[in-house]
């Protein structure tokens, strides 16, 4: 059976805390592992969440603050001393290549997997699979950032009742699906369509069109909180979303299932990020992210 869920393996911004680890987020989706910003401890989190080398497919990293960024050197070390046994690639802003390679190569090991690099420059999509089309889209910080949205295609769900009115059962119903017609019978006749999941992660930026672009329509929308509304200059100054606009951005894209996380350490009262975020109009499920959590992602409608 397939699995669709996040594994939250660190929370805090800037800094870490007793109980926030630096940045870390693994998206299973179905036979894939795609691991966003892979902050300092992110190895030892992935240890204590059960997650594998073997578990990943790509690393996805949005900027190259610390936080976000400074675990990939033992993940990728990792990856190598483990001999995993498939490609895996990394997206990046090419704006930030030389860090990346500074991490990469920050001592010595051996290399033992091919890490494919596909730095990202602009608006669009990054990749396409049978199960995904992965995305990005920039986003407003100090330093270039990129989110990231994953969208499944679309497919085709049958209806039992209008299949028996047209008599279809058993191995027509197959053909139908793989030819679009059965006969003076179509597909659309017979079925509808499902649509397919969408997921987006969205870390440091201002509001901005990348943030809506990302966010629209998502089943899961994984967004950065890292302030409370009462210190909304501080989030403007430094590149930032309170807890009240993600939201709100939320709200406004249709989002089903809403996860903050990022949150700064001058906070103690996890449970504020939730008032505010509800306070803005947020009526979907809602999680305030904590290290080690599993979120699934939400059953197609």
């Amino acid at each position: 059976m397939s699995v669709r869920e996040l594994v939250v393996l660190g929370t805090a911004s800037q800094v870490p805390t007793r109980h926030r680890n630096h940045n870390g987020y693994l998206l299973r989706w179905d036979g894939e592992g795609i691991l966003f910003d892979p902050g300092e401890g992110t190895q030892r989190q992935m240890l204590r969440a059960g997650v594998a080398a073997h578990d990943l497919h790509r690393i996805c990293v949005t900027h190259f603050h610390g936080d976000h960024s400074l675990g990939l050197a033992g993940v990728i070390q990792r990856i190598n001393l483990d001999r995993v046994p498939h490609e895996i690639t990394a997206h990046f802003p090419r704006s930030g290549q030389r860090f990346y390679d500074r991490l990469r190569y920050s001592t010595a090991y051996r290399e033992t997997v091919p890490l494919t690099e596909a730095p990202v420059d602009s608006d669009g999509v990054l990749a396409s699979t049978k199960s995904y089309v992965l995305e990005a889209h920039k986003l407003s910080h100090p330093v270039e950032s990129y989110g990231y949205r994953l969208v499944e295609p679309d497919g085709r769900r049958m209806l039992p009742e209008r299949l028996a009115t047209h008599g279809i059962r058993g191995a027509d119903v197959g053909r139908i699906q793989r030819e679009g017609a059965l006969g003076d019978v179509s597909l659309d006749e017979v079925s509808e369509v499902r649509r397919g999941q969408r997921f987006a992660f969205v870390m440091d930026t201002r509001l901005c069109d990348g943030v809506y672009a990302l966010a629209e329509g998502c089943d899961m929308l994984v967004i950065e909180s890292t302030f409370l509304d009462g210190d909304i200059q501080l989030a403007v100054d430094h590149g930032h979303l309170t807890a009240g606009q993600a939201g709100a951005v939320a709200r406004d894209a249709g989002v089903r299932h809403l996860v903050l996380t990022h949150f700064s350490q001058r906070y103690d009262d996890p449970d504020e990020f939730e008032r505010q975020a509800r306070a803005a109009g947020f009526e979907g499920e809602l999680t305030v992210a904590h290290d080690l959590l599993r979120v699934p992602v939400p059953k197609r409608r």
